[in-house]
């Protein structure tokens, strides 16, 4: 029975393989830390020899990359398919940050080891680790400053002055930042409903925004 067993096991595919030992490996790397893990670990987690891992995936830095890379595109494809599948080119800008958080706080709540990897571990850890979470970062900032430039073009009056291409990035910015730390929060409350997570940040960041784009702006102390 046992050899029936692991004549099944070797006749997977390698893509499914990796995937196993990828997961295995996001799972040890949240819990243990990128130095405290071990590939014997995450080659018993995945129910394979450590040879093989090695084989497959790599030295622990290789396979360390591979999961952030993995993890990374997740969250980018969740946050497309989700503004695809609500057609998000027709959509007004609050709606379709709407379903872009929606989309984010649902894989983070389906995935907390990974974004505990992704965003608590590979920034610490240097190049190239921190390079592809910026990159992701970067993608995301891009596409939120887009919908707050779409806001602007419909709400803002006529006769005030529009917000510079420095004032709709650091929106973003801030915007995405407020996101990133709310995930934290969030993935230490397992009961917590991703799209109440969503609309927390939505009051908090939306309705204070909405203002802003009408042209009313808190009058800074002189």
């Amino acid at each position: 029975m046992s050899g029936e067993a692991t004549t099944k096991r070797k006749r997977l595919p390698r893509a499914v393989r990796e995937q196993q030992m990828m997961d295995a490996a996001v799972t040890v790397f949240a819990r243990q830390g990128f130095h405290a893990a071990s590939m014997d670990e995450v080659a018993e987690r995945a129910g394979i020899s450590k040879p093989m891992l090695y084989l497959y995936l790599g030295s622990k830095e290789d396979l360390f990359l591979a999961c952030i890379r993995r993890e990374a595109d997740r969250v980018r494809t969740a946050i497309v398919s989700a503004l695809d599948d609500e057609h998000g080119a027709d959509l007004p800008p609050d709606r379709a940050l709407w379903y872009g958080l929606s989309a984010f706080f649902a894989v983070v709540a389906q995935h907390r080891d990974a974004w505990r990897v992704l965003h608590q571990q590979a920034p610490a850890h240097g190049e190239p680790f921190a390079g592809e979470v910026a990159a992701l970062r970067s993608a995301i900032v891009e596409f939120v400053a887009v919908l707050i430039e779409r806001a602007v073009a419909e709400r803002h009056p006529r006769g005030r002055r529009r917000p510079t291409a420095d004032d709709l990035g650091a929106l973003a910015h801030s915007l995405i930042g407020a996101c990133e730390a709310l995930a934290d929060w969030s993935v230490t409350r397992p009961d917590e409903d991703p799209d109440v997570t969503a609309a927390r940040l939505m009051n908090f960041a939306w309705l204070g925004l909405d203002n802003l784009l009408r042209g009313t702006h808190w009058p800074r102390p002189r």
